[in-house]
C-alpha cells in the first residue's frame, strides 16, 4: 500500500481548511487558530523531547506536525489572497 506524503496531507488539510473559510468565516477562523496551536505545541514540546532523548520516532511524525500546523495558515492566506473578507464583525 502507498503511504500518503507530507505534501498531500497539506493539502488535504488545506483543502478542508479552504471549505471551512468559504462556508463560515468565524468557525474557521477559531478552529484554525485552535489546531493550528495545537499542532504546533505538540511539534514544539515533542521536539524538545526529541533533542533531550532520542527516540524511535520517525521524521515523518515530525513532517506531519509541521504540516498540520501550517495548513490553517496557508489556508487563511489563500482565502484572503482571493478576496475573502471576515463577515461576521461587520454587524
Amino acid at each position: 500500500m502507498r503511504q500518503i506524503r507530507s505534501i498531500e496531507i497539506l493539502l488535504i488539510e488545506v483543502i478542508f481548511y479552504l471549505a471551512l473559510w468559504l462556508f463560515n468565516d468565524y468557525v474557521a477562523m477559531y478552529l484554525s487558530l485552535i489546531f493550528g496551536s495545537i499542532f504546533f505545541f505538540i511539534l514544539l514540546f515533542t521536539g524538545i523531547a526529541e533533542l533531550i532523548e532520542r527516540s524511535k520516532v520517525s521524521r515523518k511524525y515530525f513532517w506531519f506536525m509541521a504540516m498540520s500546523a501550517l495548513a490553517p495558515l496557508v489556508a487563511a492566506a489563500i482565502f484572503f489572497l482571493l478576496g475573502g473578507e471576515m463577515t461576521w464583525n461587520k454587524m
